[in-house]
């Protein structure tokens, strides 16, 4: 027998599953699902930069989707499955940098998927690859996925979703699950979720009643939100059963500026939107903060997801509310929490100066 690139010999039992983009928020709890179920043999995590996280039969090695150079055929090949996670959200002012890793970094892992014919490819889509929809009810995964053209996160979502369709009709001996969530939230993502989308001008340890007199209730402002691990649960489902196409994630209550301010123990206060839309324009073209408006603009106009054939093809039920998932991020923010591992590290060397000379949603 002959090593493969997962570590086993050829021969070895179980499943064999690459996850790329390993050592995020969802990736973590994807490696960490996989590893404690006794289907999989082996997990091959990949990364833009090295980890060494301690997890139960899972392999690391550096690849990042963004460069053309860094092959991915030979680390996929003997794979069972697929996971393809990776994805830039900054620099939101360099939108040519999060396409080249986003959607062709994207096209490149599935077309080495095809080419080391592995018979799965699961991937991480998005509530965000959703065309604007309904806030009074909810809808399937046949509502149209254009996303919200304004917003490259939506823009980069949507593309995929149709190069997915080309990449079905050519390779249909490859079963493809495409999982769209809604918010993912956990402790240990607290400091990531903080620098990517907050900046280093907001303080963690604000996330705490007390300093949260009012929350400002906009037309729109209602999500759905889901725990990590719960998303992971989903994804380890679906490589186990033989099913195909899009699944839904998210988990009740839906969540309002009312049911974040009881959260919070504040109060939520009506505000037009106008002037709320502005401010935040202007603190992103003043690299405030790394969250563009196009992308609050597209929060507004996201649909509701109906779960019901996740919870009835996959069996699948969160053990997490809405609330119980932003409550346990809430408490992350306040200890600074995170794991040990680049994206989700608590702090950056050099701390948030770093943040601030690299550019505010400007560099990755």
């Amino acid at each position: 027998m002959v090593d493969d690139p997962h570590g086993k010999e050829s021969g070895a039992s179980g499943l064999k599953v690459v996850v790329v983009g390993a050592t995020g928020n969802v990736g973590t709890s994807v490696v960490r699902a996989l590893s404690e179920d006794p289907a999989v043999g082996s997990v091959l995590g990949l990364a833009r930069r090295p980890c060494d996280l301690p997890v139960a039969k899972t392999r690391w090695s550096c690849v990042d989707v963004g460069d053309p150079e860094d092959g991915l055929e030979g680390h996929f090949r003997g794979a069972d499955a697929v996971i393809h996670l990776a994805w830039l959200f900054q620099p939101t002012h360099e939108p040519v940098i999060t396409w080249r890793t986003n959607v062709s970094g994207s096209m490149r892992a599935f077309e080495a998927v095809a080419a080391a014919k592995v018979p799965v490819l699961i991937y991480a889509s998005s509530v965000g690859a959703y065309s604007p929809g309904p806030k009074d009810r909810y809808v399937n995964e046949s509502w149209p996925t254009h996303g919200w053209p304004e917003a490259a996160y939506c823009r980069e979502k949507a593309y995929l979703e149709r190069v997915l369709d080309a990449f079905e009709q050519r390779h249909p001996s490859v079963r493809v699950v495409r999982m769209r969530p809604g918010f993912l939230f956990k402790r240990e993502s607290a400091s990531e979720q903080r620098r990517l989308f907050a900046g280093p001008l907001l303080p963690q340890r604000l996330a705490r009643s007390a300093l949260i007199p009012a929350l400002p209730d906009v037309p729109g402002l209602r999500f759905q939100a889901l725990h990590t691990d719960d998303a992971a649960d989903a994804y380890r489902r679906a490589l186990l059963r033989p099913v195909h196409g899009a699944f839904n994630l998210a988990a009740d209550p839906v969540i309002d500026a009312k049911e974040l301010a009881d959260l919070l123990h504040a109060r939520a206060v009506h505000l037009p939107l106008p002037p709320l839309r502005h401010a935040l324009a202007a603190a992103w073209h003043l690299h405030l903060i790394p969250a563009s408006p196009q992308l609050f603009d597209a929060v507004l106009r996201l649909p509701l997801l109906d779960t019901t054939r996740a919870r009835t093809e996959l069996e699948w039920t969160p053990r997490y509310s809405a609330t119980e998932a932003i409550t346990e991020f809430l408490h992350g923010l306040q200890e600074v929490a995170g794991a040990d591992t680049a994206p989700l590290t608590p702090q950056l060397h050099a701390g948030r100066a770093r943040e601030l000379v690299t550019g505010v949603g400007q560099r990755p």
